[in-house]
């Protein structure tokens, strides 16, 4: 058989990382596929780089002339970004190209624009690495648990974050002191914002969501919180408690709508998910037929990543010249079956939570907070005082049972209102993960 040729847009740690994976393993490939992949055409800033790399590959400084080549089947897109990445996957589609892309950005903010062209042509899109980098996460979801109906999606999909928390764990430090370890060390870039912000892991949750649930992709309305205004106290008085924080992606069916968030979340120690450490990724999946999987693994780096791409360019290899309804559709279920549903605002879901408040150490101070929490239909799990500040000032830690998140808002305005309290309020969701 001839072989499935391919153009590279990108030669960065994933694009060199996937033209090392074609080329090292590049028998092991065609004893698995029956025909060989051969990297025809690469994009790239520097071009003496681009013939180190793909010594054999003709070199376009031009994406769009790279897109359009005669001897390129599958364009993989490795540019990362919206702006010449989205034109370049559209331009390349439009000329009956397949695509392969580790682009999560790209498809959560404009996979509504590119599935439905790619169906019209006739192409596949494929993106494994585009979440949780060399975890297969997607193809899980798409195929291994096609027999299931989704219940939630729970995942530890951002590294940089997991180093920050884990590191303030073990070792009790600021975050601020932990952002510069962990950007000394190359785990976060010189502006971490897309990563401890949410941004990042909000597009992995949207993605995942989407195929969860067989819905568009929502990312304008997934809620995202980061872990900046994280207090090295909130992470150890959790411990204590036998809860670890981490930034979770949660996506989650409900009667009323779908979740779909991203915030620092208190997990049971007991948990796995609580004991996933480091740049180390994980996603739990809960099914109705399979019930709770665990997928663990390195969510990012040059050969995990590769190696989830070119799974990819071995699918398409293999369904190439088969038509639309042969092949696994996009967002898992059938074009005609992507229904857009209700995307639940935080106000309306419900959770436990944590809260650290400080007040005056007098009598009547704990009765009043309880009275306010009580009033707010938020009933109190646990409530313990951590110790006197100031010797006027005591700092107190309450758990709540599961409430409406508007319900415990409105409990902390009210709170915050006493004069006793000394503001903010700081406020942690908590998660079972028992559904």
């Amino acid at each position: 058989m001839k072989p499935v040729n391919i153009g590279i847009l990108g030669l960065g740690t994933v694009g060199g990382g996937t033209a090392a994976v074609l080329q090292d393993n590049a028998a092991e490939i065609s004893r698995r596929l029956g025909r060989d992949i051969a990297i025809t055409a690469v994009c790239a800033r520097e071009e003496a780089r681009a013939k180190a790399i793909c010594p054999t590959a003709a070199f376009e400084r031009d994406p769009f002339a790279l897109v359009r080549r005669d001897d390129v089947d599958v364009v993989v897109e490795l540019f990362g970004g919206t702006d010449t990445a989205k034109d370049a996957v559209i331009e390349a589609i439009s000329h009956g190209k397949h695509i392969v892309t580790a682009n999560k950005k790209l498809l959560a903010e404009y996979g509504n624009e590119i599935f439905p062209l790619a169906e019209e042509k006739n192409v596949m899109v494929q993106f494994e690495a585009s979440v949780a980098g060399g975890i297969p996460i997607i193809k899980a979801l798409r195929e291994g648990l096609a027999a299931n109906r989704i219940r939630s999606i729970a995942g530890i999909i951002n590294g940089t974050s997991n180093f920050i928390l884990s590191e303030m764990r073990e070792k009790g430090s600021a975050f601020a002191d932990v952002l510069k370890e962990a950007q000394a060390l190359g785990y976060a870039e010189a502006d971490p914002t897309f990563d401890i912000e949410g941004h990042d892991a909000g597009h992995k949750i949207t993605i995942m969501s989407a195929l969860a649930f067989g819905t568009p992709m929502n990312f304008a309305s997934c809620y995202l919180e980061g872990i900046s205004k994280l207090d090295s106290r909130d992470i150890k008085y959790a411990e204590e408690l036998g809860y670890r924080i981490k930034l979770l992606g949660i996506t989650r069916k409900t009667g009323k709508g779908i979740e779909l968030r991203v915030h620092p979340t208190l997990i049971p120690e007991r948990r796995l998910l609580a004991n996933v450490n480091g740049v180390m990724n994980a996603v739990r999946v809960n099914a109705d037929m399979v019930g709770e999987t665990l997928y663990y693994g390195a969510g990012a780096g040059a050969l995990p990543t590769a190696s989830a791409v070119v799974a990819d360019i071995i699918d398409i290899a293999r369904l190439i010249g088969a038509e639309t309804e042969n092949r696994v559709p996009h967002l898992a279920v059938q074009p005609d079956e992507v229904q857009a549903q209700t995307i639940l605002p935080m106000d309306e879901v419900v959770s436990s939570y944590y809260l650290r408040v400080q007040a005056e150490d007098k009598p009547g101070t704990l009765g009043k907070i309880a009275g306010l929490l009580a009033d707010n239909q938020v009933s109190i799990e646990a409530l313990i005082q951590k110790g006197v500040i100031d010797k006027t000032t005591a700092e107190i830690v309450i758990l709540t049972h599961s409430t409406v998140e508007k319900n415990i808002k409105a409990a902390i305005a009210a709170i915050e209102a006493l004069d006793c309290v000394e503001v903010p309020i700081t406020m942690i969701r908590m998660e079972s993960l028992h559904d």
